[in-house]
């Protein structure tokens, strides 16, 4: 059992690179999920995450082991306008988002995932938001399971298709 003591915090611009590189990598592992050749300008965007910051009310968030390694990071929205999602997500108001959620496949089942989930229903809540928002694929399971888990509902009203991906919404109200 991992015991390791992770800690949260805003991701600094010269952390953006190892990010990027980290989304990549995990995201191109999931079976069933797009790869780079069929959605390029998904996997530029993961690989240029630190570029979302320029969004008002945008934060990289990264989960750092004690020896200082980013184990997970995740982007919250705390305006939805700037989240960039198909779908009707971005009109959604008094609500905060999160999306690209990636832990480094090494520390898998340490609970970083739920770490940083926690952290940005945390700032939603701080913002005095309503509500959660947050999408997920079939090519998800584990993130899809620990979501529901948390109290996570299925919002068929935010899913919609990126090309031949079916992305599926999920809300967690908070008030």
């Amino acid at each position: 059992m991992n015991m390791q003591k992770y800690t949260i915090r805003n991701a600094e611009p010269s952390e953006f690179d190892a990010i990027g590189k980290l989304m990549v990598d995990v995201y191109s592992r999931l079976e069933g999920f797009p790869k780079a050749s069929e959605q390029p300008e998904y996997y530029r965007m993961l690989s240029n995450v630190g570029e979302l910051m320029q969004k008002p009310l945008t934060e990289l968030l990264i989960a750092v082991s004690s020896d200082n390694q980013i184990k997970g990071a995740v982007v919250y929205f705390g305006d939805m306008q700037y989240y960039g999602s198909g779908g009707t997500a971005t009109k959604e108001k008094n609500a905060a988002g999160f999306r690209l959620l990636a832990v480094d496949p090494l520390t898998r089942g340490a609970g970083i995932g739920k770490l940083l989930t926690n952290e940005c229903i945390k700032k939603a809540k701080f913002q005095q938001a309503n509500q959660v928002i947050i999408h997920s694929t079939n090519a998800m399971q584990i993130a899809w399971k620990m979501y529901e888990n948390m109290g996570f509902k299925r919002s068929e009203d935010l899913d919609f298709m990126k090309d031949e991906l079916h992305v599926f919404g999920f809300r967690l109200h908070l008030k």
